[in-house]
């Protein structure tokens, strides 16, 4: 008991201090966003600017746009002057999308989402974004919930497709929280390369750290929070009171909250942290999830005052 009342609520926000410099990021980047310079600009003039292109070369690259009838993009590329990277990049720019092709090779390949933006993997995990918000974020009902990513087995894919459903939302340009709740086999920060010196166990452990949360490389409007010194007692650590009052401070300070979990096998630990979250999604792996397994599982949750926003079938 005196474990559960030593953990005070003004140290939540101390967690999340982190974030103060955080806001005024975000203001800088949204006056950038307005900025006459970067609306309403055509990709011609981007990739002239960009590619410091001649005026023979920028009439060179019209005519033929306009004698086989392509784009001005398709044309520059087509006589030389640019390369798909340098079209893609302007594009980019023109819709204000995060998108640097020189960080993307930094990345852990299995963050495709950000690693390979325009691939069908992550155009995938775009439409699944937009599943997870229609019947998540409609409106229809107001309470703030975050979402948890379960699966019954180890292997199942579940921490690459909560990292990557993370990297999603941050696209949206709300700022976005992937916690890694996995006190069994955290990974989430090999991931993404950051320390893990110290993270949720701490914060669930009563010890006050600053800076636990840290943006994710490359990936504006992404903060990770990792699991940080595995913890003998995980089950109890998330089923403590802390936890809830943790996510209630942090749906307050980030527009989407991502948690990924342990595989069921390893405990009640995803199901407790999915009742703590509000919601859940569960991820199988197709040729490998026991049939019977996952149905005891969901039926687990639909039990549980989990909404349960759907199943995804991972064939890897």
């Amino acid at each position: 008991m005196n474990q559960h009342t030593s953990f005070k609520r003004p140290e939540l926000l101390d967690m999340v201090s982190v974030l103060d410099n955080v806001d005024a990021q975000d203001a800088g980047g949204a006056s950038a966003a307005g900025d006459a310079s970067l609306r309403d600009r055509a990709i011609g003039e981007i990739i002239r600017d960009t590619k410091d292109l001649s005026p023979q070369q920028i009439e060179q690259i019209l005519e033929l746009q306009k004698e086989r009838g392509l784009k001005f993009g398709e044309a520059a590329v087509a006589l030389g002057y640019a390369r798909d990277e340098d079209v893609v990049w302007a594009l980019s720019q023109q819709f204000h999308y995060p998108y640097a092709p020189e960080a993307t090779e930094q990345l852990n390949s299995e963050l495709v989402v950000a690693s390979q933006p325009f691939g069908r993997t992550a155009e995938a995990f775009r439409a699944l974004r937009s599943q997870l918000m229609m019947r998540l974020f409609s409106g229809r009902d107001p309470r703030r919930r975050a979402l948890a990513v379960v699966s019954p087995d180890r292997g199942d894919g579940k921490t690459f497709f909560a990292a990557n459903i993370a990297v999603a939302f941050s696209q949206l340009g709300g700022r976005t929280l992937l916690i890694d709740a996995d006190m069994r086999q955290p990974r989430q920060h090999e991931l993404f390369g950051i320390d893990n010196t110290s993270g949720l166990s701490s914060i669930l452990g009563g010890r006050s750290e600053a800076n636990v949360i840290r943006p994710a490389a490359h990936l504006p409007s992404l903060f990770v929070l990792p699991v940080g010194v595995a913890p003998p007692n995980p089950i109890e650590l998330v089923e403590r009171p802390a936890f809830q009052l943790l996510l209630r401070e942090l749906l307050g300070k980030f527009d989407h909250v991502v948690v990924d979990t342990p595989a069921a096998e390893h405990g009640a630990d995803a199901s407790a942290v999915a009742a703590k979250c509000g919601a859940a999604v569960v991820i199988a792996r197709k040729g490998r999830s026991n049939l019977h397994a996952l149905n005891n599982f969901v039926g687990l949750l639909r039990e549980s005052p989990v909404t349960l926003a759907g199943l995804v079938m991972n064939e890897f």
